[in-house]
């Protein structure tokens, strides 16, 4: 019964290459009848020349590779066919959002079209995806092409609609962060005591605040600074500024804001553009008495330009090293700070192997008054700031967690290890200041404004 139903399975699998006639087996015989139990019995009698069995192993594993062939192609389709039924009601979900978008210009927002667009790439490539698996030139793939490029034209489109609509929804967002960050403040319980060191030193850091990405409202801006001036000049008491860059080795413009809403709404600024003779690199600048202190590129030195007269002034460090920079990014060499008793500048020299060194900044001669060798590598560290005259360095935890873990007191020069935690919205940062102003820290994240509050210890 077995070499019966092998000899139909080889013919019925096997090419015709691999046929053996009949004939060529001499002769045979094949008996049939029916059991007692009327179960149906077959009687093969074989001639007693040599079965072909190499023959039948190869016929074998033709047709094991056929049926596996056919198993995989189903598979696949099995698979496609549940991708295209989650894609195609995506689709649809898709086009209702354009639809609605279309009944309502005034509702939409610069980031829905932006992820309309990114889901329409992601729609296209998948379609070519399922065409070059298929090997086809099936009209239905030219049509879903048609759909997809139809969609792109009407979200570009849309788009162009009345602009003004978006500048109701900064107004709106500018509110929204001001509660946010009375929310803050009252959950938080920090009182800041403006101008005064009568502490400790620092106990805690806020939740970081999120403000928002960047004036350019691009991710891509990496590196950075925002804040305000540390030591605001007469009617300019709530100036803030940003720089954003691609590069960490670029520093070549600023803006300006007479205050935090036009900072929101990305509005009213100033543009400052350095000549070529002043650019600058790294990104660890700050603002203080409506002046821009910020590493100059040739000569290596530290730079202030003035933002009322326009006058630039450079002074070189001659200790200060081009090869040592923060863990984050490159070329951040002099790192500028400000706070309650000053202007500092840290960086690191040859002299130190590589560790921190203090320097004190005489804001009238713009000269170097005194300098504090630290232990703390700048390699090391994530970034550092400045309070009440003690350094403090950062370092990762996590991806999403900071560490304050070293300080060192120009006044005691008594340095310490401490673990003090706070988290990030972002992974890696470029810019982190203290201002004594309003004793917060300032963030640039990854392309975003970040801001913590500042918890003392009173004891």
């Amino acid at each position: 019964m077995m070499l019966l139903v092998l000899f139909l399975l080889l013919c019925a699998f096997s090419p015709a290459s691999a046929w053996i006639p009949v004939q060529d087996w001499e002769s045979g015989n094949v008996t049939t009848s029916v059991g007692s139990s009327g179960q149906c019995v077959c009687h093969v009698f074989l001639p007693d020349t040599t079965f072909p069995a190499d023959r039948v192993e190869h016929m074998q594993q033709v047709s094991s590779d056929l049926i596996l062939e056919v198993e995989i192609q189903i598979d696949k389709m099995v698979k496609y066919e549940g991708k295209m039924l989650i894609y195609l009601a995506q689709l649809k979900d898709l086009e209702s959002r354009v639809n609605i978008l279309g009944s309502s210009p005034d509702d939409y927002i610069l980031l829905d079209f932006e992820l309309l667009r990114v889901e329409l790439r992601e729609f296209e490539a998948l379609v070519s995806q399922l065409k070059d698996s298929f090997n086809s030139s099936s009209p239905l793939f030219d049509s879903l092409y048609t759909e997809i490029h139809n969609m792109t034209l009407i979200v570009n489109q849309l788009e162009t609609y009345d602009k003004s609509n978006l500048e109701v929804i900064r107004h709106e967002f500018a509110k929204l962060q001001k509660k946010l960050e009375e929310c803050q403040k009252d959950q938080e319980i920090i009182n800041p005591d403006i101008g005064n060191c009568n502490h400790t030193g620092i106990l805690s850091l806020s939740n970081p605040l999120v403000v928002q990405l960047n004036y350019h409202l691009n991710s891509g801006y990496l590196y950075g600074g925002w804040g305000r001036d540390s030591k605001p000049i007469r009617g300019n008491e709530n100036m803030y500024f940003y720089g954003g860059y691609n590069s960490p080795g670029a520093v070549y413009d600023f803006y300006s804001y007479s205050n935090y809403d036009n900072l929101i709404l990305r509005k009213a600024s100033k543009h400052i553009d350095l000549p070529n003779d002043w650019l600058g690199v790294g990104n660890n600048y700050i603002v203080r008495s409506n002046a821009i202190y910020y590493q100059h590129n040739s000569p290596f030195s530290m730079t202030k330009y003035n933002l009322t007269s326009s006058a630039y002034d450079y002074r070189v460090i001659s200790s200060a090293s081009t090869s040592f920079s923060y863990a984050y990014s490159s070329n951040q060499n002099l790192d500028f700070a400000a706070d309650e008793s000053g202007l500092w500048v840290m960086y690191a020299s040859n002299q130190n192997m590589g560790k921190i060194v203090i320097a004190k900044i005489d804001e009238k001669s713009f000269g170097i008054e005194d300098e504090w060798r630290t232990d703390v590598y700048k390699q090391t560290a994530g970034n550092a700031f400045m309070v009440c005259g003690v350094m403090y360095a950062t370092r990762s935890v996590d991806i999403s967690t900071e560490e304050i873990f070293y300080a060192y007191d120009t006044k005691t020069k008594q340095e310490k290890y401490l673990s003090i935690t706070f988290k990030k919205f972002q992974e890696k940062y470029s810019n982190l200041d203290y201002n004594p102003y309003d004793q917060k820290l300032y963030m640039y994240n990854d392309g975003y404004y970040v801001s913590y509050n500042v918890k003392f210890n009173k004891e």
